[in-house]
């Protein structure tokens, strides 16, 4: 849990970090769809990476196939970040990036097309945002698709990541008719979480 990790000055540092990177993803988004964004408060916890699933489906509802897409983020402060979203939602952006008569290839190109979309408009944003804020300039990977119409414990089955421990961090961005919602899950190894500990008292000693 946070309060065993952060202090509660660090913990609240840290949301507000989030809420600020988050902002600038969702103002992204926003003109990549071309459509008002609401966003949720960022949730914080330290969770068990074997129970991640279990601890995002508490937080989230989600508990029906999702479509999901991972980007990795290097710099002192390292992990994955996820873009994940509820698989019959999708359709609904297709109207808004492409117009009612856009023409593709088939229904699979277009849901991957846009997933990429969202998926790259809120973690190039909202991670960058953050480890800016913290004082560190983020190196990414090329983003993959971790799987289309599988479960939350697919998307965090065995192997996917070599920690224990992982400081996550939730946002979901919903369009303001809530046809469509995409959740951005930030998860942190565990041997970034001490950098995150000193990169926010650095912060705080600053103002």
């Amino acid at each position: 849990m946070p309060d065993l990790v952060f202090t509660e000055l660090q913990r609240d540092a840290l949301q507000e970090i989030a809420n600020l990177g988050m902002g600038q993803a969702a103002t992204r988004l926003s003109g990549l769809l071309g459509a008002f964004i609401e966003l949720s408060v960022p949730r914080v916890r330290v969770v068990a990476v074997s129970e991640a699933a279990v601890a995002l489906r508490e937080m989230t509802g989600i508990d029906g196939p999702v479509t999901a897409v991972r980007q990795g983020f290097r710099s002192e402060i390292k992990g994955e970040a996820l873009v994940i979203c509820r698989s019959g939602e999708i359709m609904a952006l297709g109207t808004l990036i492409g117009g009612p008569d856009a023409v593709q290839p088939s229904q699979s190109e277009i849901d991957k097309e846009l997933v990429f979309e969202v998926a790259n408009a809120l973690t190039g944003a909202c991670v960058s945002a953050m480890l800016d804020q913290l004082g560190r300039l983020p190196v990414f990977t090329q983003p993959g698709l971790l799987g289309e119409h599988i479960m939350l414990d697919e998307v965090f089955r065995p192997g996917l990541l070599a920690w224990d421990v992982a400081l996550l961090v939730e946002v979901n961005f919903a369009l303001e008719d809530r046809r469509f919602r995409a959740h951005l899950v930030m998860l942190m190894a565990e041997e970034s979480i001490d950098h995150v500990s000193r990169a926010i008292d650095t912060l705080l000693h600053s103002l």
